[in-house]
């Protein structure tokens, strides 16, 4: 997937604007004002309409990268067993780490986000080494936890004291992991 910030930094250190990158990234069934919305969206982290793989490799190719440099890799678990107040404590730790080192902390971290962490991260270096990135430079860019509400299944009612009842819920939560190259 297309990393806007990426974009827009290589975009501003090579000194190109974006109506003259418009012009050199021409793109089938948008003109070149459609073409300026869209490359304003993606820095902006809109990805409307869609960046296709030829997009990618054609900003690339106008900016005189690599097409891995503008890339982001990208993995989740929806609707995690866990609390989000608890997962955030291990989104925290390998926030920024490269890969490998942030697979050893998960492995022996004593938390059961750990658990799920790892497997996501897995997945995602996974989507990277399928488009061919060199695995040795990849990071954590983001790991990311967000609600994701009151568990199905979960909802009960503990009694309590003169005829009384409290809620009793258990929330998940979605982790979100994304890995970039250095």
């Amino acid at each position: 997937m297309l990393s806007g910030e990426e974009l827009k930094d290589i975009r501003k250190q090579a000194g190109i604007s974006i109506d003259d990158l418009a012009g050199m990234v021409a793109r089938a069934g948008l003109d070149e004002d459609q073409m300026k919305t869209a490359l304003r969206n993606w820095e902006r982290g809109l990805y409307k309409p869609r960046p296709k793989s030829e997009d990618v490799t054609n900003l690339a190719r106008a900016l005189g990268v690599e097409r891995h440099d503008l890339e982001i890799w990208a993995a989740s678990h929806r609707f995690a067993p866990i609390a989000p107040r608890k997962a955030r404590l291990v989104a925290g730790l390998i926030n920024g780490m490269g890969v490998q080192e942030a697979l050893d902390v998960l492995e022996f971290a004593n938390k059961r986000a750990a658990v799920m962490f790892r497997k996501v991260l897995a997945s995602a270096i996974a989507n990277a080494d399928e488009q061919e990135a060199d695995v040795r430079k990849l990071f954590v860019a983001e790991a990311r936890v967000d609600e994701g509400g009151i568990r199905q299944g979960t909802r009960r009612w503990r009694p309590k004291d003169r005829g009384r009842a409290m809620p009793w819920t258990r929330l998940c939560s979605h982790l979100h992991v994304k890995v970039a190259t250095e």
